[in-house]
């Protein structure tokens, strides 16, 4: 028979021993974590919060900027080869587009809290320089409608290559980091050329405005259905849609940017969109059309597929 006092030692080791079990346990059972932040095993009441950082995406932005070229200044909109900024999708004050500024600000928050820095003619090059511009107003929501420039050149020889394009974009986006990093950017693809040609050449006076050296890479002989001439509107299509597949990919790369997967490529425009007096540009209605395009995506709970 042990003794009291070595009856103790064993009592104190078996103590020591399970409280060393149920260390160790506790640990292995934390380390054993499900992918969504719960503990296996674990009932519902258990459950420990996630550590993943909540959605970056802002869908009621209090302020917007916009960046880009002629479609973003509304040329051609209100009258032949003139800017229309008040028309623009973007930030225009037009009661008929209903901007998307307009429609997340109001007309008077609009008034206030929108810019354009857009330019008729800009190509992707010019771009870093107006998001710097853009950055300067600290806006919550910067827009970016940019490459068609790039692709309608007076040939298609002389369009803008996709490695350079995609250097001007990310130039672009570290312009708009360096000076306002929680901006967040809304990215519309470049529009379908192609359509656009197809819809506007049935217009008499759309054609002979054309001729004044609209798009030339696309438009240029529009009725021209010979193999060359189908081979050069071809290779301005692929242009776009390589420069559209650029715009995506950088823009997946930084958490506060959303493209619009596409959305204006793909949508019909028809000649009730169109300028009346180039038929290319968008014009009142088409410009209504990009902003509920733009409306549409910005507010979602999730981007564009």
């Amino acid at each position: 028979m042990q003794d009291r006092s070595a009856r103790h030692r064993s009592r104190s080791a078996a103590a020591v021993l399970a409280t060393v079990s149920l260390f160790v346990a506790a640990v292995l059972t934390g380390c054993d974590a499900d992918r969504d932040g719960t503990t296996k095993g674990a009932s519902a009441g258990q459950r420990r919060p996630s550590a993943r950082p909540g959605p970056v995406w802002d869908r009621s932005p209090e302020s917007v900027a916009a960046v880009g070229d002629s479609i973003t200044r509304g040329f051609d909109a209100c009258s032949v080869l003139a800017d229309c900024p008040e028309v623009s999708w973007a930030t225009g004050s037009d009661t008929e587009v209903r901007s998307l500024a307009v429609r997340l600000l109001g007309a008077s928050g609009a008034a206030a809290r929108s810019w354009n820095h857009a330019e008729t003619g800009a190509r992707i090059a010019q771009l870093p320089e107006q998001m710097a511009r853009a950055a300067k107003e600290k806006p919550d929501l910067v827009t970016v409608m940019i490459g068609a420039n790039d692709a309608c050149r007076d040939s298609a020889q002389l369009m803008t290559p996709v490695a350079d394009f995609r250097a001007s974009f990310e130039a672009s986006m570290r312009q708009l980091r360096a000076g306002a990093p929680k901006a967040q950017v809304y990215v519309s693809s470049v529009p379908d050329l192609k359509r656009l040609w197809s819809t506007g050449r049935d217009n008499a006076l759309g054609k002979q405005i054309w001729k004044l050296g609209i798009c030339r890479s696309m438009l240029a002989d529009a009725d021209d259905m010979s193999a060359q001439a189908v081979a050069r509107r071809a290779s301005v299509q692929e242009r776009v849609v390589a420069y559209n597949e650029t715009l995506r990919k950088v823009c997946a790369k930084d958490l506060r940017c959303r493209y619009d997967g596409g959305a204006v490529f793909d949508y019909a425009f028809t000649g009730k969109q169109l300028s009346q007096w180039d038929w290319f540009h968008p014009g009142r209605n088409g410009q209504a059309r990009l902003a509920e395009i733009a409306y549409r995506n910005v507010t979602s709970a999730r981007p564009p597929a």
